[in-house]
């Protein structure tokens, strides 16, 4: 199997590395990732500027290159640069959860949407910050969950969410905001974004958010459809 690993939190970040050394279990692994810091880049891409892409050189013996753009221009790059095709890409671990409503902002889903817009299975993984330690634990136990049910058959994009001391794995749907942002004055005309939690402690075993604050190990089947097929279908009773 041929897999292509990026993130969003820059090529030098230590959840890259995690994912890289337990990915090299799975098949041949490629890393393209940003040069630097790509959080809540969404699916963003640049088509007006030209932007770096250079090899990158690391601990792990793995081909890697470095691009100074967004994490869904990382897969594009892959694909459509330097030419090689891939199975299954994995995206992460970030240095945050996405869950809920976040999941429209993150560039670690970014990249997965657009590998599957490529026709590639994806799988976006994110974790509490700064702790790695149970997400390298948990990936073999959640990858023989995704292999052993065959997800990606019918799922092409998972979003996994692993929380520290992670218990059991559920399989969820996405929630409602996990994160609010108010804005504050600096100096000047200058303004800074600053997001609270609005997560009221509630537990619903069937939500992303609410089974990763509660410790469980949320998996959750993603789409890049934007149709609203409930309002798609009820407009039809009114003809074309």
């Amino acid at each position: 199997m041929k897999i292509l690993l990026t993130n969003d939190d820059g090529i030098q970040a230590p959840g890259l590395r995690v994912l890289a050394r337990w990915a090299q279990n799975l098949g041949d692994v490629t890393v393209v990732a940003p040069k630097s810091q790509q959080s809540a880049s969404s699916c963003s891409i640049n088509i007006r500027t030209p932007f770096s892409v250079e090899p990158f050189s690391w601990d792990l013996d793995l081909p890697a290159w470095s691009v100074d753009s967004t994490p869904a221009d990382c897969v594009r790059i892959a694909t459509a640069y330097l030419n090689q095709s891939f199975d299954l890409v994995l995206s992460g671990i970030n240095r945050g959860f996405n869950v809920g409503a976040d999941i429209a902002y993150s560039g670690t889903c970014g990249a997965a949407f657009e590998a599957a817009a490529s026709g590639i299975k994806s799988i976006a993984f994110s974790t509490w910050p700064e702790d790695y330690v149970a997400a390298e634990q948990s990936l073999p136990r959640v990858w023989e969950y995704i292999r052993s049910r065959d997800l990606l058959a019918f799922a092409p994009v998972l979003n996994v969410n692993i929380p520290p001391e992670a218990g059991d794995i559920l399989w969820t749907r996405q929630a409602g905001p996990y994160y609010l942002d108010h804005y504050e004055k600096t100096e000047g005309s200058l303004v800074q974004a600053r997001g609270y939690s609005v997560y009221d402690g509630s537990f619903d075993p069937k939500k992303d958010l609410d089974a990763v604050m509660k410790g469980y190990i949320s998996i959750s089947p993603l789409s890049i459809a934007r149709t609203d097929e409930a309002a798609y279908q009820r407009g039809l009773d009114f003809g074309s």
